[in-house]
Order: structure tokens, then C-alpha cells, then sequence
């Protein structure tokens, strides 16, 4: 079985950390800094931070955030929202993100992904793949982007198969169905995803409890788990959360 990584997550906007129910309804959660400071001492693998409101506020990433963010942790972090060109990704890699993660962008032109994991390791690129339930769908799921207000008639797990054939080196799925709620994961969705593609999947959005990352693994066949509520409000502590997937069998890595 494979490692399994944990990633916390730092939803932006305004400069600080917020976090929603259903992609709304946000609450401050603090500092960038100093929660991603914080996440990497309590043995966090990766770091995720996506600037929600770029897209819909029609801008680029804030750089500042990701330098400043990125001067504070030595383990790998991912950057998403408003990245929509080559020459976003080269800038955002440049302040510090050792990935990039693209939705909206990937979305309105595919081609994208072949160009960027050819001018830029294609294990820098990861796709961000926002989905809701939708019966219409073949897979049952529609792919919804600026940060979750349009569907795109797009069905998210075909989606995912493109993404990988394009060069996708890893695929962020998030539930908008499940986002927030602190519920669990939606294990139906993540697994429709994982079972689809050979790339690592990470499961994003309702984890609320130390069963529901298992699930994600077992039933949802993560390899990534990402959370951003439970962590943040220290309703889960990363390493009590890696103690009980090691102790469940699941391959971790704890530091001392």
C-alpha cells in the first residue's frame, strides 16, 4: 500500500485563512504564517493554500502570500486560484509553491495541462477537479468551477482520465456536495476519481473526524488526504491523527 500523506489546506481571501460550508458562509481560521509555520511542526507531509476569490475576482494569485507562506516551511506547497497562463505558473513556482494546482483555467482550455507539464515537470502540475452530484452525468458527477458557482455540463470523472492523459501529475478532488460539513468525505466521488486514474488522488472536502480519513483511504482509495476545518479549530491533531492510521495499518510517516 502506498504512503499516505497528510495535507492541510489554507483557503485565502483577504490575506487571511477563512474556511466555509459548501464553498460559503466563511469564518476567519487565522494567519497564514503562522498556521502553515504551525501545520509543518505538527508533521503535516504537504501544505495546499488556494487563493478561493482569484477567479471570481478576476486576478492572479496573490505572490505575496505565497512567499510569504513558503519562507516559513521546508515541506512541499501547492498553489491554486487565478492561475490561468504559463507565465502564472512560472511565477508562482518562482515565489516558493513547489506545485501548482489549476481548476477553472484547465477547464476553459486543456490544452493548458500538455503545455505546462511539458515546459515545467509535469510532477509540479497537479488538477483541481471541483465536483457536485449530478444523475445526468454518466459518472453521476459534474464538474463546477469559479470556485464552485458554474457547472460546466462537464462529467467530472472523464474529466480526470483527460487530465491524466494530458500529464496531470496528481488529481485534488473535492467534493462541493460534502465541503465543510465535517460529515466525511463523499467516499462515492473520490472513489468514482481514484478508480479511474493510476495518479495519486487527494480526497478534499468533510472530514470531521479520525474515521473519516481511514474511509477515504480504504473506501475512497486516497493516497492524499486533505482537510482544512478539523485541523485549523484543532478538532483533529495531525499527529494523533497519524498514530491512528498507523495503528489501523495504514503506512504513514510520523516525525519524532
Amino acid at each position: 500500500m502506498s504512503l499516505i500523506k497528510i495535507m492541510p489546506c489554507l483557503d485565502m481571501k483577504e490575506g487571511r485563512v477563512v474556511k466555509g460550508v459548501n464553498f460559503i458562509d466563511l469564518r476567519d481560521a487565522g494567519d497564514p504564517v503562522e498556521n502553515a509555520a504551525f501545520y509543518e511542526k505538527e508533521g503535516a507531509d504537504e501544505l495546499a493554500m488556494l487563493d478561493i476569490a482569484a477567479t471570481l475576482e478576476n486576478r492572479k494569485t496573490k505572490l505575496e502570500w505565497v512567499k510569504n507562506v513558503s519562507s516559513v516551511i521546508n515541506i512541499s506547497l501547492t498553489v491554486g486560484g487565478g492561475i490561468s497562463s504559463l507565465e502564472d505558473i512560472e511565477l508562482v513556482l518562482d515565489a516558493g509553491a513547489g506545485k501548482i494546482s489549476m481548476n477553472s483555467a484547465a477547464v476553459k482550455n486543456p490544452d493548458l495541462i500538455s503545455e505546462a507539464t511539458k515546459k515545467f515537470n509535469s510532477k509540479k502540475i497537479t488538477i483541481a477537479i471541483d465536483g457536485r452530484r449530478n444523475s445526468e452525468m454518466p459518472s453521476g458527477f459534474e464538474v463546477v468551477v469559479s470556485g464552485g458557482t458554474k457547472p460546466v455540463g462537464k462529467d467530472a470523472v472523464e474529466w480526470a482520465k483527460e487530465c491524466e492523459e494530458r500529464g496531470a501529475s496528481v488529481i485534488l478532488s473535492t467534493s462541493m456536495d460534502s465541503d465543510g460539513t465535517q460529515a466525511g468525505y463523499d467516499l462515492e466521488f473520490t472513489s468514482a476519481i481514484a478508480d479511474a486514474v493510476d495518479l495519486p488522488v487527494i480526497a478534499s472536502g468533510g472530514a470531521g473526524k479520525l474515521e473519516h480519513f481511514y474511509d477515504a483511504v480504504i473506501k475512497g482509495h486516497a493516497e492524499i488526504l486533505l482537510a482544512a476545518s478539523v485541523f485549523h479549530f484543532h478538532t483533529v491533531r495531525i499527529k494523533a491523527l497519524k498514530e491512528y492510521l498507523r495503528e489501523k495499518g495504514l503506512q504513514v510517516t510520523i516525525k519524532s
